[in-house]
Parts: C-alpha cells; structure tokens; sequence
C-alpha cells in the first residue's frame, strides 16, 4: 500500500497558504510514485486536511507546531490535490465515524482518500476499522510535512498497525523545521521505520 500524506495545493505550491519549504521541488518525485502505483494495481490510501472556519489547529497567532494559519479551507484550490497526485477512482472518507465506512471499503475498488480537521490522520474515526480490515503488511509513505502530519501518520502506524513494515520515503517529503529532521528519523530508525528513496520504490528495491 501507498500513503500519500497531504499532497495538497497550500502545502506544496510556493504560494500556498502554508507552503512547506522545498515542496515544489518533490511534485515530480510524487508524480512517479503515483504513477508507479497506479501501473501496478497498487491501492494508494491518501489523506488531506479538510478545514471550516473554527478547526483548532486554525490560529490568527500560529506556532507552526500545533496551530497554523487558515489552510486547505474547503471548497479552495489550496485545499485540492496537485495534479500529480491525483487519485484514481477515491473514496472520500469523512472524519465523523461511518458504520458502514467498511462495508463502502469492501465494494470500492479504487483508492481512498481520508479527510481530516486535525493534522493528526487518526482523528478521523474510520481509520483504524479500514486499517484493522486492510491488514496491510507493506506501506509506502511519503508527502508533507515530515515534522507534523508524516510523523503523526507514522507514528500513528507503529501503534496500530504493527504487522506494517513501514518505510519512509526521505526525497517524497519536505519539513516545517527541516533542522529537526535527522534526530526525527533517527528515532523512527529506532522504532523499525525504513529509510528508502523513490528510486529504490520504482526499481523495487525497498
């Protein structure tokens, strides 16, 4: 399985209304991915930040840890996928717990994609029941930003998803605070994440 984390406009565009420094420079490595997915029948689960006036990480003050200005606001460019990562056929998955979210699962063929009102991909309450009936042994992730929605995604994953051997794609992701990442990854190291690079993805070497 792949895991797109927040391929979306406001982060990735330069003018994005919460642009995460270098992410332009990743929109090819990201198409390949894709692509490299959607050759090979590979589902790619998604998520995407999905927020109205009033969220709480929403902040007029941010810190840019855990409040942010006004981003990826529903119905605005910014709060749409790039181009290059497009999905193919998604379901879109709310945060707000769905009974039937895995019987919809089980009838979709396509790729999913998990709306969030909270950085955190866990929030959304129909997360864990599609994870617990995947069971998926294999996870590719990689998107934005490594410091705040990848790490709460990954670490979300050691915690729920244990049979997962999860690898990190370290050239598919840019940093709020990029001088935070060697000790973030070195800790996810610590924990059994594995460090890989797209082209070892696309050879299938990882």
């Amino acid at each position: 399985m792949f895991w797109d984390v927040d391929t979306q406009h406001d982060f990735i565009d330069p003018g994005g209304k919460l642009h995460v420094p270098g992410a332009e420079r990743i929109v090819p490595i990201l198409r390949a991915l894709t692509d490299h997915a959607h050759t090979r029948g590979i589902r790619i689960l998604a998520s995407a930040d999905d927020h109205v006036p009033g969220h709480r990480e929403l902040s007029a003050t941010p810190d840019l840890r855990t409040t942010f200005p006004d981003h990826c606001m529903r119905g605005t460019k910014g709060q749409r996928k790039i181009a290059e990562t497009t999905l193919r056929e998604p379901l879109v998955i709310g945060p707000e717990r769905d009974p039937s979210v895995v019987d919809r699962v089980k009838a979709h063929g396509g790729d999913l994609l998990f709306h969030k009102h909270w950085f955190d991909v866990f929030t959304n309450a129909n997360l864990v029941p599609v994870l617990d009936h995947l069971r998926p042994t294999r996870i590719i992730l990689y998107g934005v930003a490594t410091d705040v929605c990848d790490k709460y995604a990954i670490e979300g994953l050691l915690e729920r998803a244990p049979q997962a051997e999860i690898h990190f794609v370290v050239d598919a992701a840019r940093a709020i605070h990029p001088e935070e990442v060697d000790d973030l990854l070195e800790g996810w190291r610590r924990r059994g994440v594995r460090m890989t690079t797209a082209a070892e993805i696309l050879a299938g070497g990882a």
